[in-house]
């Protein structure tokens, strides 16, 4: 058994011994036959190789799955939209981590399915919660994630196989520039299929995070189940090699009010985190 396996035992064995003071929240839509693409990309295929009782006596299940990078709840890599930056497998997996930034434009999306998040919207968050924080992942909360998986709803046309016709909310360009400015953040994210509102035709969010070296999630899932500040969000996303995306099973933790834990958040939270990178070195 390797040193980090041991390692690995004895902190999952201080999170089971300890009462920790976050509950997780699931922030990913299944992948599966309803899994929504955008137009062009090849549907998702699920094929059952073996379930069922073998002749030595156990049961066995194998199965083969085939996806786009694109569909469903995802990351793209900062290579979708700008040449010579991180590919999927070489984004740095600290940068995938990070305190959750919920940007709550319910309301506005509701009266312009074509709303783009704006600076504004950032510093009415910051007049509540105090300045983004260090490294943050910053999520708009449409409540578009409810409209999923429906993709006539989501993609809010008629015509879900014609992009031309999509009207669904997403960033401003200005206000990704400043947060690439003004602002550190590890990854920027939407509860629609896309960082660029539905008609955009030139995808300048795409463009200015690829450059920036900053990944973006798309679909992302059941936001309301997260405060607007306060959690800490995992993006993992399925590490490809040379991809330019790939399907992502994105978390949240979220403190617990008046827990009688002995066990801080911030060292829960620390526990957690070393775990999963460990386990990852290990697989």
């Amino acid at each position: 058994m390797r040193p980090q396996t041991h390692v690995l035992f004895f902190l999952l064995y201080i999170c089971g011994g300890l009462s920790l003071d976050f509950k997780v929240v699931d922030l990913t839509h299944d992948h599966s036959n309803t899994t929504i693409y955008w137009p062009g990309n090849p549907e998702y295929n699920f094929t059952i190789l073996a379930r069922g009782n073998t002749t030595g006596g156990f049961w066995y299940e194998s199965n083969y799955f085939g996806t786009a990078e694109h569909g469903g709840t995802h990351l793209d890599s900062p290579a979708h939209f700008y040449k010579d930056r991180h590919r999927t497998h070489n984004i740095p997996i600290e940068n995938l981590i990070g305190p959750g930034v919920i940007i709550n434009v319910k309301n506005k999306a509701a009266m312009n399915a074509d709303y783009q998040v704006s600076i504004d919207d950032l510093k009415q968050w910051e007049s509540i919660y105090n300045q983004i924080p260090e490294k943050a992942i910053v999520i708009m909360n449409s409540g578009w994630h409810e409209r999923y998986p429906n993709a006539s709803l989501v993609f809010n046309t008629d015509s879900p196989t014609d992009s031309s016709t999509f009207h669904f909310p997403s960033w401003h360009e200005k206000t990704i520039e400043w947060l690439i400015s003004e602002r550190s953040v590890n990854v920027i994210g939407v509860d629609t299929p896309s960082n660029d509102f539905g008609q955009s035709k030139t995808f300048p969010v795409h463009i200015l995070l690829g450059q920036a070296n900053i990944p973006g999630a798309e679909n992302v899932a059941n936001l309301d189940a997260v405060p607007e500040a306060g959690s800490n969000i995992f993006v993992a996303v399925t590490k490809i090699y040379d991809g330019s995306g790939g399907p992502a099973r994105i978390f949240a933790t979220v403190p617990i009010k008046d827990t009688s834990s002995g066990c801080s958040h911030g060292l829960s939270f620390v526990l957690l985190m070393c775990a999963l990178c460990i386990f990852i070195q290990i697989v």
